[in-house]
This record gives structure tokens, C-alpha cells and sequence, in this order.
């Protein structure tokens, strides 16, 4: 009994090696219009990586659930954990990161063969989402709030993009997400809010007072209504709603 949290955990470990094997099966290539426009395309669409990181995020909820469970919560599962996330929600969504630059320097003259230095930034989230991990493995103080934006957050936030990508007609979207400059930005955020301490909600609910959960129960209505109205686009506007409201009521 005491090993299953560990075999959920190593299911996340397993969804996302699977999301990576997605990401590097694919092959970039520059194609043309009928009228001789230009085009990227990606024979293999990287969106499969996005559904493995979502079960894997499934997963690793349940992990925990289990553990409680089970009463079987042990070091052992907690380290196994951290390394699960590393693999599932900082190198795979890295990755995602990297292919998307690929993509975005494709569009130039000569760009599908440019260096990796100009790609390796994209890496930086692998590196930050380890050190967030370490650090919160060592801090006793992060039960009921996190001192910066928990790994699996900014995962998700990573995987809705090729979901993004593939599903918008929008060409305003497209091309916001093949600037590359707009992913070095994105790269800098994301890596800068793991290690930073800005005091961030767990989504746990403590007790069921409705004072204490008010901002969990803002942010599920919140929730809600944007994947109503934007779709796929509804992950990024979450992601923004969660590190709002959590600033607004970091007292609570």
C-alpha cells in the first residue's frame, strides 16, 4: 500500500518522457503555398506533448491524493516527486520553449539552421523549475502557500501553447507566438517567478470557511468563465488570474 503514491508519481515521471519523445519527433520544414506563400510546418504536431503534461499534471495531483489516503507520505515520495515534475513540467515544457524558437527563427532567411546558442535560452526553465524544486524541498514553511510560482503552474502554462498554435485562425495569436522575442520574454517570466518568493495561494482548501477560501473560490468561477469565453487562450489568462489574485490577498 505504501507504494502507490510512488507508482502515481512514476506515471508522471513516464507521461512526461512521453510528452518529450512528442516534442523531438518533430521535424521542422519550411513549405509553400500553392501561391507561393510561406509556411512552417511541423509534420508532427508537438500538441500531443501538451496532452501528456496534462495527464501528467492529472497525476501528480493524484499522488498526493493518494498519499493522504493511504496515510503513505514518505521522503522517499517527496524526492521522487520533485524529480517527476523536473522531467514533466520544467525539461518537456523547456522543450516546447525550444521548438517554438526553432519555428520562430525558421520564418527568417536562412533560419532553420541557426545556431543553438540563439535556442538554448529556452533551457532556463528546465534550470529555474530545478532550483524552485530544491528550494521548496528544504523549506518547511510552504504548506499552505507557495514562495513563488509552483512548477506544475508554469508546465501548464507552457503546454497550452501548441494547443494554442494549432487551434487559433487568429493570425494576430500565430505570430505572437513565433516572435522571438516575445519567447525570450515569456522564458525570463516564467523562469523569474519559479525562483522568485512572491507569496502565491496554494489551491488547497484549508477549512470551509468561505473568508479563508474566498480567493480559491474567486479563481475557480474566474476559471470558469474564461475557458467559456477564450478556449485554449483561457490557460495564460488563469495563469495571470491566479498570480493576481494570490498578490491581492497574500494576508489571507
Amino acid at each position: 500500500m505504501k507504494q502507490i503514491p510512488n507508482i502515481f508519481t512514476l506515471l508522471n515521471l513516464v507521461f512526461g518522457c512521453l510528452a518529450i519523445i512528442c516534442i523531438l519527433q518533430n521535424g521542422i520544414a519550411i513549405q509553400y503555398t500553392a501561391e507561393g506563400s510561406q509556411y512552417i510546418d511541423i509534420p508532427e504536431k508537438i500538441w500531443m506533448a501538451s496532452l501528456f503534461i496534462a495527464i501528467a499534471a492529472v497525476v501528480d495531483f493524484l499522488d498526493g491524493f493518494v498519499a493522504r489516503l493511504f496515510n503513505a507520505s514518505s521522503e522517499m515520495g517527496k524526492q521522487l516527486d520533485s524529480l517527476a515534475d523536473l522531467v514533466s513540467f520544467g525539461v518537456a515544457p523547456s522543450l516546447i520553449v525550444y521548438q517554438f524558437l526553432r519555428m520562430s527563427f525558421a520564418r527568417e532567411e536562412n533560419g532553420i539552421d541557426i545556431s543553438v546558442l540563439w535556442l538554448a535560452p529556452a533551457l532556463l526553465i528546465a534550470v529555474a523549475g530545478a532550483y524552485r524544486l530544491a528550494r521548496f524541498n528544504l523549506d518547511k514553511s510552504q504548506q499552505l502557500g507557495f514562495k513563488g510560482v509552483p512548477i506544475p503552474a508554469v508546465g501548464l502554462l507552457i503546454a497550452s501553447l501548441p494547443m494554442i498554435y494549432w487551434q487559433s485562425s487568429n493570425e494576430t495569436i500565430i505570430n505572437l507566438l513565433l516572435n522571438k522575442w516575445l519567447l525570450y520574454g515569456l522564458i525570463a517570466l516564467v523562469s523569474w517567478l519559479m525562483i522568485s518568493k512572491l507569496p502565491l495561494m496554494a489551491l488547497k482548501f484549508s477549512d470551509k470557511s468561505l473568508k479563508n477560501n474566498l480567493p480559491k473560490i474567486i479563481l475557480v468561477v474566474f476559471s470558469l468563465v474564461a475557458v467559456a469565453l477564450f478556449q485554449w487562450l483561457s490557460v495564460p489568462v488563469i495563469f495571470i488570474g491566479y498570480i493576481i489574485l494570490s498578490l491581492l490577498f497574500k494576508n489571507k
